[in-house]
């Protein structure tokens, strides 16, 4: 009986601290017209401007989490040469799973050029907390169709620190982008002991005008 209130006061305790990391209540806010952001990395800062008519639902979800400070050691796990850099997945999985409530789907209005960024997607509704840069111009992107939706939409472009981007390190190619499973699980330490290699994002942040 003794481990039994253990172990449900330690799940109590974790799902409250779930809750103090996320509140149901940010998934609401709207972005501003446009913003900026800058992202710490271990490679350098790189600075974003999103443009919330290109795809209002996606830059309302990339406002949310940088707003609320999703972006905190999180890896750039799928850095594929010449074609994206992938992230997003959070260490913590509670926090990972609390942002994983798919947006509404939007048509592609900018194209995806070199250091624009869009959500990743594997059908309808499925935009969340995963996001890509471009590293070169991808114009098959745009209207890419598969399990019901066309294209990813982007949602912002890196207006500064191109080159740390181009720095994160990319050889491992496509290989972590088919071990998600094990990232969701596992968080960064499946990353560090693994993949040393990775590169992170530190943080993110709105700049203010």
């Amino acid at each position: 009986m003794k481990k039994f209130l253990i172990l449900v006061v330690s799940i109590f305790f974790m799902a409250s601290c779930a809750t103090k990391k996320f509140n149901p209540k940010w998934l609401k806010k709207e972005a501003p017209a446009t913003f900026t952001a800058r992202f710490e990395t271990t490679q350098g800062n790189f600075d974003i401007e999103a443009v919330r008519e290109w795809s209002p639902k996606g830059v309302d979800r990339l406002y949310q989490l940088i707003k609320y400070n999703y972006y905190q050691d999180v890896a750039i796990f799928r850095v594929v040469p010449n074609f994206v850099a992938q992230f997003g997945i959070h260490n913590d999985s509670l926090i990972n799973k609390s942002w994983q409530k798919g947006i509404d789907d939007e048509p592609v209005i900018r194209k995806n050029d070199s250091m624009t960024l869009a959500f990743a997607r594997g059908g309808v509704k499925t935009r969340s907390n995963q996001i890509f840069i471009n590293l070169k111009n991808n114009p098959r992107l745009d209207k890419l169709a598969y399990s019901g939706v066309t294209g990813f939409p982007v949602v912002a472009k890196v207006i500064a620190g191109q080159e740390n981007v181009l720095n994160f390190y990319d050889g491992y190619g496509d290989g972590l982008g088919r071990k998600q499973g094990k990232i969701n699980k596992l968080g960064n330490q499946f990353l560090k002991e693994n993949y040393p290699k990775v590169d992170y994002i530190l943080k993110a942040y709105i700049l203010k005008k």
